[in-house]
């Protein structure tokens, strides 16, 4: 049917006009040559970008995962506050267990003795205690108000440098990772098949020489990513562990494997240094002989190891492959739209092609029967 035309006769002259395709050969190699590369570009589309690189022919489902870690390592440190001491994973591992991640304590500034009563505020101490409304002595020189709090207050210094814990570095962590591609009925885990109980004791993680180990050296991890561990520990930070499953299941199993990745997480910007790294406060509770209760407040520095699970899984389907090769069809019509378009337009000749392209014949009526 015709468009609608804008004349008084539009019923007689337009609406009732009938189309139908002509054939029309133009010999001319620019056209030809125009006309073959755009289908060639088109069919390479197709064939190489759809259903080789993206696999057009597959059907796709996203991972669903679960991480669980184990850390292991002991550290030795001698401090004025607590003397010597060794400090194994139910020390340093705050708390035992998180969802997906874990925190290793590297560093840390410590209040022995503190008990609740009433001492001299520190400068920005109010947020942490409570006042009394009197003025006292804070030195021989200088008053300050009265607060109830635990006392001595907390001290206001930066962390020790170098970390009390820079053993930690040494510290290996065993990750397991378990995945499902539901809609494949697809499970796999990251300790393979081929990793034995002997080979997992003694194996540490390697691009070079062990790919596949589980197990992470916490120095190993930082350095992955660029950063020193020993300058990280002083303030602490965020690392992520990124684990990406990636499965073409048309293949064989055995060709699915994890693949690791580290990077750090948190803002280390020079020129914005607010608050930087990783800590929180935490107490260690007792009680003397008289009954009088103490504790030692920890303000603890830290990395946070998150790890981040990824991956897509594909296999053959022969819906999404119908759908790409009538996607690629429709391509190739576009090609003549294209060439129909530069004909008309932009050739020397596109007034003599106009002519032959559309033709007008009058009604001569239909043949009686």
């Amino acid at each position: 049917m015709a468009t609608l035309c804008h004349t008084d006769t539009w019923i007689q002259d337009c609406f009732f006009d009938y189309y139908t395709s002509k054939i029309l050969v133009i010999r001319s190699r620019k056209v030809g040559t125009l006309n073959r590369f755009t289908q060639a570009l088109v069919i390479a589309y197709v064939i190489g970008y759809v259903c080789v690189l993206k696999k057009g022919y597959q059907d796709t489902d996203t991972v669903l995962s679960s991480v669980t870690t184990k850390v292991k390592g002991i550290a030795l440190t001698n401090t004025t506050e607590l003397g010597e001491r060794i400090w194994d994973v139910a020390d340093y591992i705050i708390p035992p267990q998180e969802d997906g991640s874990f925190f290793v304590l590297t560093n840390m500034i410590i209040t022995p003795n503190q008990t609740q009563s009433k001492c001299a505020e520190v400068s920005h101490y109010g947020r942490h205690s409570v006042r009394t409304g009197r003025c006292v002595n804070y030195n021989d020189t200088v008053k300050s108000c009265e607060v109830l709090s635990w006392c001595p207050l907390e001290k206001i210094v930066e962390p020790p440098n170098p970390p009390l814990l820079a053993d930690a570095e040494n510290f290996t962590v065993l990750i397991k990772n378990n995945i499902r591609y539901p809609k494949f009925n697809f499970n796999k885990r990251n300790i393979l098949p081929n990793i034995n109980s002997s080979y997992l004791t003694q194996c540490v993680f390697s691009r070079k020489t062990d790919p596949d180990c589980p197990i992470f050296r916490l120095k190993d991890i930082v350095e992955e990513a660029e950063e020193d561990f020993q300058t990280m520990a002083v303030h602490g930070g965020v690392m992520g562990v990124q684990i990406r499953w990636d499965c073409d299941l048309d293949m064989p199993q055995s060709w699915c494997v994890p693949r690791y990745t580290f990077r750090r997480l948190d803002n280390k910007d020079p020129e914005n240094n607010v608050a930087p790294g990783y800590n929180f406060r935490f107490a260690k509770y007792y009680k003397d002989s008289d009954g009088t209760e103490t504790r030692t407040l920890i303000k603890g520095y830290g990395i946070r190891f998150d790890v981040l699970v990824f991956g897509q899984a594909g296999k053959f389907n022969i819906i999404p492959t119908l759908l790409n090769i009538g996607a690629g069809l429709a391509l190739l019509g576009l090609v003549n739209v294209i060439c129909d378009w530069i004909v008309l337009t932009i050739m020397t000749r596109k007034h003599h092609y106009k002519e032959q392209k559309y033709t007008y014949v009058d009604d001569f009526g239909l043949v009686s029967i």
